[in-house]
């Protein structure tokens, strides 16, 4: 119970540390929330490795979670260089 509950927190985290950057007027708080959402993501991939290894998810879901996951990872090391680029 104690690994979904992490799961389930730093997953919501990393929308939530997007919206709350957003739309701000200061980029580096924008860059900062972009920033802990990295972390999040990073926190969310390491409870679903986990998740596997206890056998509570089989490969083929970690797989699908790893790659949706890099592709969003790749979306928001993006979004930092083009918004540190218009800085």
């Amino acid at each position: 119970f104690e690994l979904g509950s992490q799961l389930r927190r730093s997953s919501n985290s990393v929308p939530a540390n997007l919206a709350e950057g957003f739309n701000n007027k200061h980029t580096s708080i924008y860059l900062e929330g972009i920033s802990r959402a990295q972390g999040e993501m990073r926190e969310t991939i390491h409870h679903l490795k986990m998740s596997f290894q206890k056998k509570y998810i089989d490969q083929e879901k970690l797989n699908y979670f790893l790659k949706e996951y890099d592709v969003c990872g790749r979306m928001l090391t993006n979004l930092e260089k083009a918004l540190i680029a218009n800085t």
